[in-house]
């Protein structure tokens, strides 16, 4: 027997009801609804088997028609090659159904169609119970088959008629059955997707993998590094952009400015995302001071900010709702910032010297790391989310365990000297080799190093002077490694070969950094000045 049971159901995920404190159990719907539901959509798509398999193993019965009014006409009428094709797929009291058959049999022998009367009389399930239960009504049956002619006060009774008993039939099957619309599923599902559309909970505009509940990736480019300034956003000094990240569905290009506003960008025609109902109507996600850092969740969905003043921002990309707020993450600028594997944790570095690791759900500090003696740059987690990787001004890359938050290894890629401390700018993962970190210092050369310390290979520039890298990025697909100097450069790197291949002149002074699309080639720079490049091949 199906065990009924009721099954929570939300538009919302778990962290979405935990940031905005809906009761988890806000929306009920029982598992036997699901069901039929199901069944349904077996039997309006010819899937006879399948349909039978569940309801005999759910043992819960779909008896719905589209209409009881035509259900009813069928019976009043005698279409009876229409009704017992529904009947099949509807469970009735044995005795109803013997009721139906024992007047489709005599409406046969009526119109002398013998055969078929004796065929529903001798093989049909329900008229073989009929003779179990019922021996002398199945017999009464068998002796009108035997007739030369059709008498109908001995088939129905001096009493009774046809017509009354029509009546009497569509009156008992129709107490048993409901009218559904249909095509319930889909229009539920429909409704559901609408829905969220239209509070931004799916973008508008683009493929929805229904199944997965999400987005589906887009297929990455063949790497090719940029050769031309394709489009250049002039936004001024005072709201020139501190931050910027592309979302891993490659849908979005965050922005967080000097004056404290976060903006939404399409990345396809480099322009505002007026389909974001907030920014239409000019309701900017912001901070009160400086937006320093920005980063996605690994479903695009939500993102987070840190501010100048230490505070973090938890909002929903869709709606331009603040989620959860960290007044003082750090008594400090918060320089950096990442979610964790399930989006429920935030990782931070901060001007204060430390990283710490904050709980969404409880708005606390759950962990700090301790050791850095300058500012922290960056930090990431290692593929498996064991561990911390931070960088610092003080020319120093620490791994820390990300459980236990004890210092694991620290090294320096090569300094000028013994006293020098050359900023660490920041550090990425290799992500073809899990074991390799991308070092990004103020120098002229990009460092790969192990887990160790070990340097394993050098990206440089020659430039002895006014090279120094400022920041730098991959390709999609890791074919290139691209950095920005002091000297107003993109250096391409062949990422295998560490050989510089290609320099572009990017014509813009005071770089603050670069970031490029996850999926397609390309690359956007943008500087204290105010510019914002987009560049292509």
């Amino acid at each position: 027997m199906f065990r009924e049971t009721y099954s929570s159901f939300s538009l919302f995920s778990p962290l979405d009801l935990a940031l905005l404190k809906i009761p988890i159990m806000s929306i009920e719907v029982e598992s036997s609804d699901v069901v039929k539901l199901t069944l349904q959509f077996l039997k309006e798509n010819g899937l006879t088997r399948s349909f039978k398999v569940l309801q005999e193993e759910s043992q819960i019965c779909l008896n719905t028609v589209e209409n009881i009014e035509d259900f009813k006409s069928d019976i009043l009428n005698g279409r009876w090659d229409t009704l017992l094709k529904q009947v099949e797929t509807l469970q009735f009291p044995s005795e109803k159904l013997i009721e139906l058959y024992e007047q489709v049999i005599i409406e046969m022998l009526e119109l002398r169609e013998i055969e078929t009367a004796q065929l529903l009389l001798r093989e049909t399930p329900t008229m073989l119970l009929c003779r179990q239960q019922d021996p002398d009504k199945y017999y009464h049956l068998e002796q009108l088959c035997s007739r030369s002619h059709f008498d109908p006060r001995e088939a129905y009774g001096a009493q009774n008629s046809k017509e009354k008993r029509r009546n009497y039939i569509a009156e008992r099957l129709c107490s048993e059955v409901q009218a559904v619309q249909p095509s319930r599923l889909m229009m539920i599902l429909s409704q559901a997707l609408k829905y969220q559309k239209s509070q931004g909970l799916i973008p508008a505009d683009t493929k929805y993998d229904l199944f997965a509940g999400k987005v589906p990736l887009q297929e990455a480019e063949q790497d090719t590094p940029p050769e031309r300034e394709d489009r250049l956003i002039q936004l001024g000094k005072a709201s020139h952009l501190e931050c910027a990240k592309f979302s891993p569905d490659g849908l979005y290009l965050a922005t967080g400015s000097v004056d404290g506003f976060i903006e939404i960008w399409d990345p396809l025609t480099i322009k505002l995302k007026t389909d974001l109902t907030y920014q239409q109507e000019e309701m900017f996600m912001s901070h009160a001071e400086a937006v320093l850092t920005l980063n996605f969740s690994k479903e695009s969905e939500l993102l987070c900010s840190g501010s100048q003043d230490g505070q973090i921002r938890v909002w929903r990309v869709a709606t331009g709702k603040c989620l959860k707020k960290f007044d003082k993450a750090h008594p400090m600028g918060i320089t950096c910032l990442m979610f964790n594997k399930d989006s429920t944790q935030i990782i931070t570095g901060s001007f204060d010297k430390t990283v710490r690791i904050h709980g969404i759900k409880s708005g606390r500090t759950i962990k700090e790391f301790r050791s850095h003696t300058s500012y922290v740059n960056d930090v990431i987690m290692s593929y498996d989310f064991t561990k911390l990787i931070s960088a610092s001004s003080d020319g120093s890359v620490k791994l820390w365990d990300a459980k236990t938050s004890d210092l694991l290894m620290t090294f320096k890629p090569p300094q000028p000297n013994a006293t020098a401390e050359l900023t660490v700018n920041s550090v990425m993962l290799n992500p073809k080799n899990n074991d390799q970190i991308i070092v990004c210092n103020k120098s002229n050369t990009i460092y790969m190093a192990n887990t160790n310390g070990q340097i394993i290979k050098t990206f440089s520039n020659g430039k002895k002077e006014g090279g120094d890298f400022i920041a730098c990025c991959l390709s999609p697909k890791a074919e290139w490694l691209y950095g920005i100097a002091e000297d107003n450069f993109l250096y391409c790197f062949d990422f295998s070969s560490g050989n510089m291949e290609h320099i572009l002149n990017l014509k813009h002074n005071d770089l603050l950094n670069l970031v490029h699309h996850p999926f397609k080639n390309l690359l956007v720079t943008f500087t204290g000045e105010g510019k914002v490049a987009f560049w292509k091949p």
